[in-house]
């Protein structure tokens, strides 16, 4: 079996990717499944959201933005969304308010899930997945996997149903 030579943190944040950004795992650059057309289409409907509810909240939204999620481990989400204030940092080590998680074709389930609980014990609040294949919406949280049909911020009396998203 192959193994994959290790990597500092320094390393890969001083590395470029051709197509899409990857995330750093414990000393290991792990590829991201590139998004097709309904994944982009989700993931510029979401920014768009969060821009506009930019205008009355203090929300920040960065879609494919490298996350310091510990010290050997950086997350790049698909869209990570701040909340107060704007981050600071070109990598930011506070974790998002929101972040949101869309499914490519090729996603594998454990690694998807894998993600997400990484997120939410990293403490982000709100922790969502977006299947624009079966145009289902999802949240995530110490239950697992919840179907919703509409994403809600009560925090910011938000709530955004599917059909502004598909």
């Amino acid at each position: 079996m192959a193994t994959q030579a290790q990597i500092s943190p320094e390393e890969y944040l001083r590395m470029s990717f051709d197509g899409a950004d990857c995330d750093y795992l414990d000393g290991e650059i792990v590829e991201r499944n590139v998004g097709e057309l309904p994944h982009s289409r989700v993931q510029l409907r979401l920014g768009v959201y969060f821009d506009a509810l930019g205008r009355k909240h203090p929300v920040y939204p960065y879609p494919e933005l490298r996350m310091k999620v510990s010290r050997t481990r950086y997350r790049v989400a698909d869209l990570a969304v701040f909340r107060g204030e704007d981050p600071t940092a070109n990598v930011p080590s506070q974790a998002p308010f929101i972040v949101i998680e869309v499914v490519s074709r090729d996603d594998r389930y454990t690694e998807i899930v894998e993600k997400l609980e990484e997120y939410r014990k990293w403490g982000a609040v709100h922790v969502w997945l977006v299947d624009p294949w079966l145009r289902k919406l999802y949240v995530y949280s110490k239950t697992g996997l919840n179907e919703v049909p509409a994403f809600e911020i009560p925090e910011l009396e938000a709530r955004i149903p599917s059909s502004e998203i598909f």
